[in-house]
């Protein structure tokens, strides 16, 4: 097949996706909009959160072709050559799923000095392969983040309702946006649903627990390829044990020595794949400083999709503090408190604590509930992280 062959064909696919797009898309798509101003931008983020969808709404209007990276006809031709055709006729180029190209850093870079008034769009799971590449790709290139679809985009895909953003729950103006969200809506009720389907658009197409089963899988055996050098087997089997063992024990955290000693690991490996599986976006680590350490666990690792701990029939009793650390990491550093018995967590200086019926404040700032549906004093709604975006 020609190289003119071959674009003719993706042209085609990229109609079929475009023309294949469900009706209702995440408001967090708005936000994206305003972000996409620059010709070269990494967009990233979980696995089935909507970054096809979103690229593929945004190129045909910007006159750009979609590929995906992971296309095995891509192989016919060297990348390069492919995209300078490309790049003849369009205004830029899309490329999902990146890494799946063979010298992708180099080819990319090589894109964007010779191309200068052209667009390239990529997008992957982690930001991580981006720096991983080419080191100086970081600078040239804008990197988005798409997160978890929130409790608020969960409302509106299911009864069409735009609720008001709530961007910091911890100020006095939150307490009136959150009651005069439960005029308008059973917040709680909601939520209870959303915790445990509510955090990727797909859950509207049925057999979300098969489809996050899926992600996790190839999230480990696809992605980590392209970050972790010299992967065995025996290191695959520890990373689905790391998170097996994370589902269903009662603390969030592992017991280095032993899954080391189980899993004939030595530690610096150990450490190195408990820091690829959370730039993934598996796991999230939560340490008590900011300072990376070079080998840490952190004090506290969480599923970082809450939802697996209930698709998972795991210790759901860690969902509380798995959802506030997944919620609160997009809008600043969560850190574990030193002192537990003031908080659970600090964030932007505040002392957290999580909880469930009659928590009580000790010494924390402010207390994070599950069991109460309006905020009052200095008790916030679990529900309420959930309407930040």
């Amino acid at each position: 097949m020609s190289i003119s062959e071959l674009i003719e064909k993706l042209e085609l696919q990229m109609e079929r996706l475009i023309n294949s797009i469900p009706e209702k898309l995440r408001p967090y798509f708005q936000e994206l909009d305003s972000m996409f101003t620059s010709r070269a931008i990494l967009l990233y983020g979980p696995r089935g959160t909507g970054k096809t969808t979103y690229l593929l709404l945004r190129a045909r209007e910007n006159n750009m072709l979609y590929v995906s990276g992971d296309d095995i006809r891509l192989l016919q031709h060297p990348f390069y050559d492919l995209a300078e055709e490309i790049l003849k006729n369009y205004s830029g180029i899309i490329i999902d799923e990146v890494h799946g190209i063979k010298d992708w850093g180099t080819i990319i870079k090589n894109m964007y000095d010779s191309f200068p008034n052209k667009k390239i769009w990529l997008s992957d799971s982690s930001s991580v392969l981006l720096r991983k590449s080419v080191a100086d790709l970081s600078r040239r290139f804008v990197i988005i983040k798409l997160p978890l679809m929130s409790l608020r985009e969960y409302i509106y895909f299911e009864t069409d309702t735009v609720l008001p953003k709530i961007e910091n729950v911890f100020d006095e103006e939150s307490l009136n946006i959150a009651k005069q969200i439960l005029k308008e809506i059973d917040a709680m009720t909601y939520f209870n649903k959303y915790k445990e389907h509510g955090t990727r658009p797909f859950y509207i197409e049925g057999n979300f627990k098969e489809k996050m089963m899926n992600i996790v899988e190839k999230t480990i055996y696809y992605d980590m390829l392209s970050i972790l050098e010299n992967v065995s087997e025996n290191h695959y089997g520890t990373m689905k044990a790391i998170i097996t063992h994370l589902l269903f024990s009662k603390v969030p955290t592992v017991n280095v020595e032993t899954m080391t000693t189980e899993w004939s690991i030595g530690k610096p490996k150990f450490y190195q794949l408990l820091q690829t599986l959370e730039d993934v976006e598996l796991i999230n680590i939560i340490d008590y400083t900011e300072i990376k350490k070079a080998y840490t666990k952190g004090a506290k690792i969480f599923l970082a999709d809450p939802t697996l701990y209930y698709v998972c029939e795991g210790e759901v009793g860690n969902f509380r503090e798995a959802f506030v650390a997944a919620m609160l990491k997009e809008k600043g550093k969560i850190l574990a408190s030193k002192d537990e018995t003031k908080g659970d967590f600090i964030f932007n200086n505040l002392t957290l604590e999580v909880g469930g019926k009659n928590k009580k404040p000790k010494e924390s700032h402010f207390v994070i509930r599950d069991d109460v549906d309006i905020p009052f004093k200095n008790i916030i709604p679990l529900w309420m992280l959930g309407m930040m975006w």
